[in-house]
């Protein structure tokens, strides 16, 4: 039995814009982190080969921190270990320029056993009865005969989801029609095996670490057992991930109080919709639980990384029980000249901004009975 560990899309140097600073780097570094939990799954296994499909850089041309760092986990595993075979992809495609030109300081400071597909005629005898066929990406846009176990790794789409644009098309039956017996490609994000009813699997691994959300089948890599007697090969998913991305939509201060209790927290990427209506008293508890969950300077947050969409968060007009009835006769006047601004209000702006200056008033009530001895 011949065994491979096949991955792709490992979009190192990829940037995360849309994120606070603190969390981009949270999430571009755990691209890198990743490789080497990808490499302990390769030996556990003990696979005779690493298969790397494509768009390992999300450029060409990274800076070189990047590849720096890629090189130097490569080579802190030591002398002994199975082959890595590295395919240029639609976003880091074979150039003269890029990091995989064979002059380039990258190509250099990769140990021995780590092997760049840089021709398009490339072919690696991975034991006596097995071969292994590459061929690289060279833009960004889109023999038979023999017995022993052949198996294809290349980056490009195939033609089973309708209305996904097709970079480098690659046909379903592609592994049927070129004799091979396992076809390793990388391209979309998530694991799949686009040719289950066919004797040759051709498989996505999908991205080791999820780029965006959505990505459900992203965060694992593909345990490929090929067998020497015609039976199909058997492929496994084995998750690597550190990061789980997640929406969650909370309709009540209650729903959001229970996010707080979802285990593994910290190891979650957060999209949370707040969708709901709250009085002021629980729009200071949202305002507490958002800070607990992100953090602060001095505090880590009980989320890994957070962002919170907060356009949909109304606040409910009038005072209602919010303040207590002790409150001095200044303020209790004031209060009430608010609540009649809000029920007179002749459009919805001149009652929004009531309600905002009520919600300034109750916070600062908070912050000054919060306060070592104070009190009203």
């Amino acid at each position: 039995m011949l065994r491979l560990l096949h991955t792709a899309d490992w979009h190192l140097g990829r940037r995360f814009p849309s994120f606070p600073e603190e969390a981009q780097k949270k999430l571009s570094r755990a691209r890198m982190d990743v490789i080497p939990r990808i490499l302990d799954v390769a030996r556990r296994h003990s696979v005779n080969a690493v298969l790397c499909a494509g768009d390992l850089f999300d450029d060409p041309e990274p800076e070189s921190d990047f590849w720096q760092e890629l090189a130097k986990r490569f080579r802190e595993r030591g002398a002994q270990h199975p082959p890595v075979f590295l395919v240029p992809g639609n976003h880091d495609p074979l150039t003269p320029e890029s990091i995989w030109a064979p002059g380039h300081a990258f190509r250099q400071a990769l140990p021995h056993w780590v092997h760049v597909v840089d021709r398009d005629d490339f072919t690696y005898e991975l034991a006596p009865d097995a071969v292994l066929y590459a061929r690289p990406c060279r833009s960004k846009a889109g023999d038979p005969g023999d017995e022993r176990v052949r198996i294809g790794c290349v980056h490009g789409s195939t033609f089973d989801m309708d209305g996904y644009e097709t970079n480098f098309p690659i046909q379903r039956d592609a592994g049927v029609e070129r004799g091979l017996d396992y076809l390793a490609i990388g391209d979309t994000h998530s694991f799949r095996d686009v040719t289950e009813s066919l004797p040759v699997p051709t498989v996505y691994p999908g991205a080791p670490e999820a780029t965006t959300f959505g990505e459900s089948g992203a965060g694992q890599v593909a345990i490929v057992a090929l067998f020497r007697h015609g039976r199909r090969p058997r492929v496994d998913a084995e998750p690597v991930a550190f990061w789980r991305w997640i929406d969650v939509r909370c309709h009540d201060v209650n729903e959001l109080r229970n996010l707080l209790t979802m285990s593994d927290l910290e190891r979650h990427v957060v999209r949370l919709h707040l969708d709901m209506t709250v009085s002021l008293s629980e729009e200071s508890e949202v305002e507490r639980i958002l800070r607990d969950l992100e953090g602060t300077d001095a505090t880590h947050g009980r989320a890994g990384v957070l962002v919170v969409d907060t356009s949909n968060l109304r606040l409910q007009p009038g005072s209602g029980d919010a303040f207590p009835e002790d409150l001095p006769p200044v303020l209790r006047d004031t209060v009430a000249r608010l609540d009649r601004l809000i029920a007179d209000a002749a459009d919805e702006s001149e009652k929004s901004r009531a309600t905002r200056a009520l919600a300034h008033l109750y916070k600062l009530l908070q912050s000054y009975n919060a306060a070592p001895g104070s009190g009203l």
